[in-house]
């Protein structure tokens, strides 16, 4: 065992036998490096990232590569979901000097931690142009022993380089109909109007576009922004990237037809992918969104949820070939038509093999499919389908599963606690309710530390253990937006207030004086260079989910402190909204809540009234982009009462439960009425 024993992270504790003598990120490899005089290697990857797991096979667990490593480098491995930071500030440098990225990652290091030669993936022989791992550890050890000082100079000069790569977002206006007209235009350009989605291969799920495009269209009425995220939230349920029978998003597909998906399921695709779903029921009462929106909540619950109650960061792409004892991509979930035929029996396995698009000679590797469900297959009537389905995910259970990454990351949970509270809410599934609450529970008992004068979030937490990683800016605002989507929901104002806690934090630790935000608190470790990326990617950057949760809890107490930091933090939206819309998702969904204002929605009763419960899902369906609900009993002017200031001097109308929507100061008038709340918030109809 190397000094990886006994962290938290299970990617770390993947490579703990490894005969490479890896440490940890932490200020002692770095004394090391300066005591020896030999450079840093420094490893990042993340559990579920298939060639992570190559290279860990090809090379870390190769004696003789290990001995050299050991023997001329101090070795650090870094799991990118546990320290963000750390990964965003050399993931940079990797980009800036390469042209791109990825994971593994593999950066060579000075003592004081500053970069000076970069790569990804090297495999054990130089192929396709790429040089060996070992010709890279040669020549690296080569440089730092024969030319030292052109070393020193090459990692000072990419340190300057990155200090001097500062663009100046705080300065730019608050985002408007022009710059989210722009956005709209920007995306219909690079929409696949055929496939559905945007760009080519590798595609990815566009969950946080999708959630913009269906807020502009609740906004303006535009049919074209609906359009694309109808066709797109089809075209994904319908391919391979989506699990047919298991239910669940595949991290992207590796084709520009959603075909060949790339297996690993992440917690934060799945969280925000239910939510668009349920969000285009919502909007279209389409029935195909409905079943993703809940198979994807139960996908989640079902495989992902951890014994303490949080949801675990994801599946790995890899599992073992029962015929060959290999670990492969995709074994557990590519079929044959002959293994159709034999669980199903020779008629049931027939129909299957054209509803789900599988072919003889395989739309996948080695003659296998991965199932999907194409336009022009045989009908299925649903309970011959039902009973199809799980036979097969019988079967399926029958083979080795691919690996649990069991880490709990505070971001992802809280976007998963918003997805499965707001299902649970639209579908009348409690047990869905429950389990988002569950989760928010965890979060405040294991990742709250209150020990520095006031709450503060770990990052991570494995078996109820919290981690000793900080939070970062995107688990404050996802938290804190989970917090207030349960809140919402339940009508329990405790969510709103430590949605307040963890919000004022943002401003005291995250926010520079210009309005900007920062990736790490203003008091943590210091890095290269203390990260600040707007960007949304795979999961909303922190600087937009702190922007969408600061409006959000501004809309509930009134709080211009927190309104104003979102307008600020959304100036970002202004500068890169119309340049490269796809790259600001949520930061473009969140302007849409600004421009709409955000709506104040306040329904006054007993919540064991039934009128009451009416108008509540009434006003949790409303469409009006990012409209806050608050829910309960009467507050009195003196604080008592109900726990939401939204429901300050409310009262019922003629003794009945009410609806209060406000919006830009001005007040609509209180209704009793669904249907009337239901106009007020743009919806137009009430769901049953």
């Amino acid at each position: 065992m190397n000094r990886l024993a006994g962290v938290t992270s299970p990617y770390l504790l993947q490579h703990a036998d490894n005969p490479v003598d890896w440490w940890p990120w932490e200020p002692a490899a770095f004394e090391e490096a300066r005591r020896r005089n030999v450079p840093v290697l420094l490893s990042v990857g993340y559990s579920a990232c298939h060639w992570c797991h190559v290279m860990a096979h090809e090379s870390f667990e190769d004696g003789v590569t290990a001995a050299y490593m050991n023997e001329h480098f101090v070795n650090v491995k870094v799991d990118r979901e546990e320290r963000p930071d750390v990964d965003a500030v050399y993931m940079e440098a990797v980009q800036a000097a390469t042209g791109q990225g990825g994971w593994p990652m593999t950066v060579f290091l000075t003592a004081d931690a500053e970069p000076f030669y970069f790569g990804t993936y090297f495999p054990p022989e130089p192929r396709h142009g790429m040089p060996s791992f070992t010709q890279v550890l040669e020549g690296v050890h080569t440089a730092w022993t024969g030319r030292p000082e052109e070393v020193t100079e090459v990692a000072r000069r990419i340190v300057g380089d990155l200090a001097g790569r500062r663009p100046d977002y705080g300065k730019a206006a608050v985002p408007g109909p022009e710059e989210l007209a722009g956005a709209l235009l920007g995306l219909t350009r690079e929409y696949d109007a055929v496939r559905g989605g945007f760009g080519g291969a590798p595609k990815f799920p566009p969950s946080m576009v999708l959630e913009f495009l269906l807020r502009h269209h609740a906004r303006t009425g535009s049919e074209g922004a609906l359009q694309m995220a109808a066709d797109t939230c089809e075209a994904m349920a319908r391919g391979g990237i989506y699990d047919q029978l298991g239910g669940g998003f595949a991290r992207y597909s590796v084709d520009r037809e959603w075909v060949v998906p790339h297996f690993e399921k992440m917690l934060y695709d799945n969280a925000l992918l239910c939510r668009v779903y349920a969000h285009l029921w919502r909007a279209t009462g389409s029935e195909l969104a409905r079943r993703v929106a809940l198979e994807t909540a139960d996908f989640m619950v079902r495989e992902l949820r951890t014994r303490e109650g949080g949801f675990a960061s994801a599946l790995d792409a890899d599992s073992e070939d029962p015929e060959t004892g290999k670990h492969v991509e995709g074994a557990y979930y590519a079929w044959t038509p002959d293994q159709l035929r034999e669980v199903l029996g020779e008629a049931d396995g027939e129909l299957a093999v054209g509803y789900f698009g599988v072919t003889e000679e395989g739309t996948f590797e080695h003659g296998t499919s991965v199932l999907q469900l194409p336009q022009d297959g045989p009908a299925m009537d649903a309970e011959r389908f039902a009973s199809v389905r799980a036979r097969l995910l019988a079967a399926r259970g029958g083979r080795p599963a691919p690996g649990r990454d069991d880490k709990v990351v505070a971001a992802w949970n809280g976007l998963a606690i918003a997805a499965l509270a707001e299902c649970g809410a639209y579908f009348e599934r409690p047990d869905l309710i429950e389990r988002a609450t569950e989760a928010a529970d965890l979060l405040v008992r294991v990742h709250f530390d209150a020990a520095a004068g006031g709450p503060r979030l770990a990052r991570t937490s494995k078996d109820g253990r919290a981690g000793a990683n900080a939070g970062v800016l995107e688990d404050y605002g996802d938290v804190a937006e989970g917090f207030l989507a349960l809140a919402a929901v339940t009508g329990e104002g405790v969510w709103l207030e430590f949605a307040g806690f963890l919000l004022d934090l943002v401003l005291d630790l995250f926010t520079a004086e210009d309005g900007s935000l920062y990736d790490t608190a203003h008091d943590a470790e210091r890095l290269i260079r203390r990260p600040q990326d707007p960007t949304d990617s795979a999961a909303p950057s922190g600087w937009t989910a702190a922007a969408g949760a600061l409006l959000s809890y501004a809309a509930h107490t009134g709080s211009q402190a927190h309104r104003t930091a979102a307008e600020r933090a959304l100036g970002v939206v202004h500068a890169l909204g119309p340049r490269v819309p796809r790259f600001i998702g949520h930061g473009l969904a969140v302007a849409e809540a600004l421009l709409d204002g955000p709506r104040e929605v306040a329904v006054v009763g007993d919540p064991d009234d039934q009128r009451w419960a009416a108008l509540h899902r009434t006003a949790l369906l409303g469409t009006a982009p990012g409209a806050v609900v608050a829910a309960g009993p009467p507050r009195a002017a003196d604080g008592s009462g109900g726990e939401f200031p939204l429901l300050a001097e409310r009262t019922r109308v003629d003794g009945l439960p009410a609806a209060y929507v406000c919006r830009h100061f001005v007040c609509a008038r209180p209704t009793t009425d669904p249907a009337e709340l239901a106009e007020q918030l743009g919806t137009g109809t009430v769901r049953p």
